[in-house]
């Protein structure tokens, strides 16, 4: 079997604007499940207690649920349920930020909580009040041990891009399957699916471990 690689250079303009597509969704996934499970770490981790059973809730559910299932009631379920009609890509951008919120959420809640409690103490008997002690103690330290789970998610929802074929988005995964289709040659158009993906997501992991055995020494307390 041979590879034909004329396939690849009569669609790459076409290809690699879906690569754009994939890699604008995932900045916004990203960016904003960053976002929202810091907020939803810190406040399971510190905030008041009648937060803690919707949070838990939110977080299970999400872990619970598949991103397919979410993405398609996403896209299918919330008009009925609302009204309201989205483009496929801001319906993908807040299902992958919804889905993979959760998991970042549970990632900063465990870093905020494996610092040492003497620490918040410590800060306390200074003078501090508790949101300074979280905000200059706490999340510094917090951050850093954070980061080899935090590479971990960041991959989950590079990938999760894919998915979002199901419902149209032109992506770069949705135009790999266009072209197959097109030319009846998938051996080609796919291999290099699976080159792409692997030099967006290899390099990504690998700059947080560098980054992270270069600081992880400022994480100990």
């Amino acid at each position: 079997m041979g590879f034909d690689p004329s396939i690849i250079l009569a669609s790459w303009q076409f290809l690699a604007g879906g690569l754009l597509v994939t890699l604008q969704l995932a900045a916004t996934a990203i960016i904003g499940a960053t976002i929202l499970g810091t907020a939803v770490g810190i406040a399971r981790a510190y905030g008041p207690r009648a937060l803690a059973i919707p949070l838990a809730f939110y977080v299970d559910s999400m872990r619970a649920i598949p991103v397919l299932a979410v993405l398609l009631w996403a896209y299918f379920g919330l008009p009925i349920a609302t009204g309201i009609t989205l483009s496929p890509v801001v319906v993908a951008s807040f299902a992958l930020i919804i889905h993979v919120g959760a998991y970042m959420s549970e990632v900063v809640r465990g870093g905020l909580l494996s610092v040492r409690p003497g620490q918040m103490r410590a800060a306390l008997a200074l003078g501090m009040t508790r949101g300074q002690a979280i905000r200059k103690i706490i999340v510094p330290q917090a951050a850093i041990r954070m980061l080899p789970p935090y590479g971990s998610v960041l991959t989950i929802a590079i990938k999760d891009t894919a998915i979002t074929t199901v419902i149209a988005v032109p992506d770069y995964m949705h135009r790999s399957e266009v072209v197959s289709s097109q030319y009846l040659q998938p051996f080609e158009v796919f291999t290099l699916a699976l080159v792409v993906y692997f030099c967006i997501l290899f390099p990504t992991t690998r700059a947080v471990d560098i980054v992270y055995r270069r600081i992880s020494y400022r994480g100990r307390s």
